[in-house]
């Protein structure tokens, strides 16, 4: 397991603690959970740019969903961790965003890597699921540094 001496600099970050449901008969999280993870993260990161997705589909018509992912991973979180999921803004275009985002563990001396993903997401039309524009106003709210961190319950 390598440490890594300095945090990221995310564009938003999101705290969450892990739980049994989340670790599998090894007692690690399962490496499928870290897409729910960072998957929370870009929801709280919307939610902190005032774009909720529930309001962007009933005002706008329109719905993120994800295009494509790869993860990386680095080292295992266990039952009780507390991690920060990072999120960075790689690329806006038109209709998608693409995202790196990280898995840190907390509570040692320093942060620990644990998985990094890459993520891309479109902006479709919610009855067609056809490509659609992302609102201006969303991409304002969204541009790299609108957002910022908020505190989670762990």
């Amino acid at each position: 397991m390598s440490k890594i001496t300095t945090a990221p600099h995310p564009d938003f970050s999101w705290r969450i603690r892990v739980y049994y449901e989340d670790t599998d008969t090894g007692g690690v999280v399962f490496y499928a959970n870290y897409l729910k993870f960072f998957e929370r993260a870009r929801t709280e990161w919307l939610r902190a740019a005032g774009v909720g997705q529930r309001t962007l589909e009933q005002t706008d018509g329109v719905m993120f969903v994800v295009k494509s992912t790869s993860v990386d991973y680095h080292a295992p979180a266990k039952l009780d961790d507390e991690l920060e999921l990072t999120v960075v803004v790689e690329r806006m275009g038109r209709a998608s965003v693409d995202f790196i985002q990280q898995a840190w563990r907390l509570g040692e001396n320093e942060p620990t890597l644990l998985a990094t993903g890459r993520i891309s997401v479109a902006c479709v039309n919610a009855a067609t699921f056809r490509p659609q524009a992302i609102p201006k106003q969303v991409l304002h709210n969204i541009k790299p540094g609108a957002a910022h961190s908020v505190p989670a319950a762990a």
